[in-house]
């Protein structure tokens, strides 16, 4: 009997590792042959733990299931979801990047590739590097860490630039709330990801590569490290890939935990061992990146999607989505909500049917007031925009951000002017300090929203005015990007700053 026990964090967070070691203390007082096998999360974290059980059917899961629910469980007495590929959360997804997360062992690489691993890799072995290149390029993939910047431009300047070594980053510090994709890729399907960082070294021509892990991200940097042994160990990685006598390798960074150094060029510097400063450009990275050198800096959603599409092909990839925006999204759900968790689907679906048919609305059972999309620098969108297709630039158009995919939904008891000040303040935490509209025009901020709650009239525009330097005058994302949720709330919110038309009147 093989029975699959996720070890994603997520769900050790909610007891899977007492419900594998007491399903093996069952098992063995019943004298069954049981093989637990710890696999990743299907991404349905209010099911957490869920375990699923191998028939001739499919997989029956089960969950939430307690450590006291294991006796039942072998016994055949505890109720069943039914087949976990039929429940209506999956059903309703487009799985491409995540097709693998929460069905194989991630850490078998007969597994892997028994489910269509490493094909994209053998096929990219077979093109010339530019014909890589645009593959990627007509597939339409954009950077899922939340720039949106086409994956085949940036991989074409690095191929064309001339240097004696080339190097492949992939920015696995994701610092965003409400997002998780990087981390359960990682931890559900590793091999994925290091295909894709192999795909793009051939391509680009790149021999030496990256992965920049953030330390609160234990549990992924043990299987990241472990996968890329075992890799290096089958010949996926190392000095001759898959017998192309094309050499690629790769290692696992940790950083130490800070939030600017989600930032390409923070981040460059930190892997150099260096302060994570934001670098002025030019020079790009594509030209000048790890320690000098041309690199491609990708995040772990770009490069885990890059098997597929080199596996299926450019236009099958392309052929999803909306527009600008091609191919799927793993849109990550948390917040005030009945069913948070990992959907992956194609772009264009409607920002309401996130919320109120996939979400299932509010945990709380209240009115949803708010969902900020993007991470803690992206706009809170009200109801009013609810129909917004999800997409790069039909979310730019309503004045909001994509960034990492995040949907963060808050009810009506939320208070948007200390949403707002929180964004200010989070600013000026996390601010590297090297530019000025950042480091203190997030302090400022914080003071002229204060004063606004004590009914300062005077301090909105002063608030509005302070919010566009800082969107013109910073140097990165960071700065660039606070005065979104400021400004939203402010503007979509200003029932919730009445204190000020109070003081007016």
């Amino acid at each position: 009997m093989k029975i699959y026990v996720p070890m994603d964090s997520a769900a050790k967070a909610l007891g899977s590792d007492d419900v594998a070691a007491t399903i093996r203390t069952e098992a063995a007082t019943r004298g069954l042959d049981v093989e637990i096998i710890r696999n990743g999360t299907r991404g349905m974290i209010w099911l957490e733990p869920l375990v699923e059980i191998e028939t001739d059917q499919g997989r029956l899961g089960y969950g939430a299931v307690d450590a006291a629910d294991a006796g039942a469980l072998l016994d055949g007495k505890l109720a069943s979801l039914g087949l976990v590929d039929e429940l209506d959360w999956m059903k309703a997804q487009t799985r491409l990047t995540f097709q693998r997360c929460g069905v194989i062992d991630p850490l078998s690489l007969q597994d892997f590739e028994a489910h269509g691993g490493l094909a994209g890799l053998r096929r990219a072995i077979a093109m010339t590097p530019a014909e890589v290149v645009e593959e990627v390029t007509t597939s339409g993939l954009r950077g899922r860490g939340g720039a949106g910047f086409p994956t085949g431009i940036k991989w074409n300047t690095v191929l064309g630039a001339q240097a004696d070594q080339k190097y492949i980053v992939c920015n696995a510090d994701e610092g965003d709330s409400g997002t998780f994709a990087d981390r359960m890729i990682m931890e559900g399907d590793p091999f994925t990801l290091i295909e894709g960082m192999a795909i793009a070294g051939l391509a680009v021509e790149a021999t030496r590569g990256y992965v920049y892990l953030r330390s609160e991200y234990p549990d992924a940097i043990a299987v990241m490290e472990e996968a890329v042994r075992i890799a290096r160990a089958a010949g996926v990685l190392g000095a001759d890939v898959l017998g192309s006598g094309r050499a690629f390798d790769m290692e696992i960074r940790v950083g130490a935990g800070a939030y600017v150094c989600g930032e390409e060029t923070s981040l460059l510097n930190s892997l150099e061992g260096k302060r994570g400063v934001v670098r002025a450009k030019p020079p790009l990275p594509a030209l000048e990146g790890f320690l000098g050198k041309p690199t491609v800096v990708n995040n772990v959603i770009s490069l885990a999607t890059v098997p597929v599409i080199l596996e299926k092909g450019a236009q099958y990839y392309a052929d999803f989505g909306l527009g600008r925006s091609k191919g799927t999204i793993p849109i990550q759900i948390a917040g005030n909500v009945k069913y948070g968790g990992l959907f992956e689907t194609a772009f264009g679906m409607p920002l309401g049917q996130l919320v109120d048919e996939i979400a299932g609305g509010t945990l709380s059972g209240r009115p949803v007031k708010a969902v900020q999309v993007g991470g803690p620098l992206g706009a809170y969108m009200p109801r009013g925009k609810f129909d917004t297709p999800f997409g790069y630039e039909e979310f730019d158009g309503q004045g909001g951000l994509i960034g990492h995919a995040g949907l963060v939904v808050f009810d009506e008891s939320a208070d948007m002017r200390a949403m707002a000040r929180f964004a200010m303040e989070f600013c000026a935490v996390e601010s590297c300090g090297k530019c000025t509209p950042c480091r203190i025009g997030a302090v400022r901020g914080v003071e002229t929203i204060d004063r606004i709650g004590e009914g300062d009239a005077s301090a909105i525009p002063l608030l509005e005015d302070l919010c566009e330097t800082m969107k013109d005058g910073s140097l990165c994302a960071l700065g660039g990007f606070t005065p979104y949720p400021v400004l939203s709330a402010l503007q979509a919110f200003p029932e919730d700053f009445a204190a000020i038309k109070e003081a007016a009147e």
